[in-house]
């Protein structure tokens, strides 16, 4: 078992449930990425997602668009992004998944990314515009290294579609708990239930629930009905908001923890 999966193995085995903080790599810069994930280990975060900057992020809202824009100015790339995962794994061994498009993986090569990013330190991946159907050979080249391949389901996934991905996921599944792009919105606890529910039914993989949750009330409400929470682009707002300042690292990790401690 890699990180991830450890990680939730722990987790249940005490009654407790993940938060996941994403932030977008490299927003400010890469320095500050490495430190934010090393101070939100601290403040009680169970595993975080890098989000790897694309010029075209379809799943994204303004908010996670704009830092990918501004990290993307500051030169930041996939390969300066594994040596910072390796900086970290130098002093943390927090899972660590990257949410990426396919676009740079498909320019890596599928192998080549599985091991490089293995090597690096990544313990999962998450591609949201990389249907199942057509990740196959991402699969078998990661679940040889193993590699989490964390699929999504949304309020839209058919009954047929969402045992291939159940089948297809590995370290956990991603639910989207809203239609549309990532963003702060009204999660309502009581339709996500009904969708998990169905999703347990196929498996026993770990369900974390993510897009449009921001609030600690939220949080505490999915950590009721789901394995883990994914916070981001609130995450992503803090950094924006304390942009400059020198306590940056210690006000957004701030936050984290009061995200952290509603689990």
């Amino acid at each position: 078992m890699n990180r991830i999966d450890l990680k939730f193995k722990e987790l249940r085995a005490v009654g407790k449930k993940a938060f996941i903080a994403f932030i977008t790599a490299g927003d400010p810069d890469l320095e500050t990425t490495e430190a934010l994930v090393l101070a939100f280990e601290k403040a009680g975060a169970d595993i975080v997602e890098l989000g790897v900057p694309f010029s075209d992020p379809q799943a994204d809202g303004p908010t996670i668009q704009a830092a990918s824009f501004r990290s993307i100015q500051k030169g930041t790339t996939l390969v300066k992004i594994l040596k910072t995962v390796k900086k970290i794994r130098e002093r943390s061994s927090i899972p660590i998944a990257l949410m990426t498009y396919y676009n740079p993986v498909f320019h890596f090569g599928d192998r080549k990314f599985v091991e490089q990013a293995k090597a690096a330190g990544v313990d999962g991946v998450i591609i949201p515009d990389l249907p199942v159907e057509e990740a196959s050979e991402l699969c078998r080249y990661a679940l040889a290294a193993d590699l989490s391949t964390i699929f999504f389901l949304a309020p839209t996934t058919s009954d047929d579609r969402m045992k291939v991905a159940v089948n297809a996921a590995t370290g956990f599944i991603y639910y989207v708990s809203v239609a549309g792009v990532t963003g702060s919105k009204a999660v309502v606890p009581s339709e996500i239930a009904i969708k998990i529910r169905t999703a347990r039914r196929l498996s026993d993989k770990p369900i974390c629930v993510g897009f449009g949750v921001s609030t600690p009330e939220q949080v505490h409400a999915l950590a009721a009905i789901a394995d883990g929470v994914i916070v981001g682009s609130a995450i992503v707002k803090e950094i924006e908001k304390h942009a400059g300042a020198k306590d940056l690292v210690d006000q957004v990790s701030a936050f984290v923890k009061k995200l952290s401690q509603a689990i």
